[in-house]
């Protein structure tokens, strides 16, 4: 298994983000992409000391950009986790 600090790279603090914490107790992580879904589980539940009943995960393709000139490049593509955590249990982000 990897190491927790290789799976999770950071929490994302977005509107929709926030919303699914309030919601439906759902956190969203900005994680590897190479790690997968057994690989967080494990790093997330380690790491706060949470039960997590479901990950879901999406590769997330990086953008086209331009600068002032006509050559164009792309940011890097990146993967998302939602991670749905057992209804007692929650994690403070701020």
């Amino acid at each position: 298994m990897k190491d927790i600090y290789q799976v999770i790279d950071k929490t994302l603090l977005t509107e929709k983000a926030t919303r699914l914490a309030d919601e439906e107790n759902k956190y969203l992580f900005k994680v590897n992409p190479k790690a997968n879904k057994a690989e967080i589980k494990q790093a997330v539940e380690d790491f706060y000391k949470v039960k997590v009943v479901a990950v879901n995960t999406m590769n997330r393709p990086g953008k086209k950009k331009r600068q002032r000139t006509a050559s164009a490049g792309k940011t890097a593509a990146w993967k998302r986790a939602v991670v749905t955590l057992h209804d007692v249990d929650s994690i403070d982000i701020i």
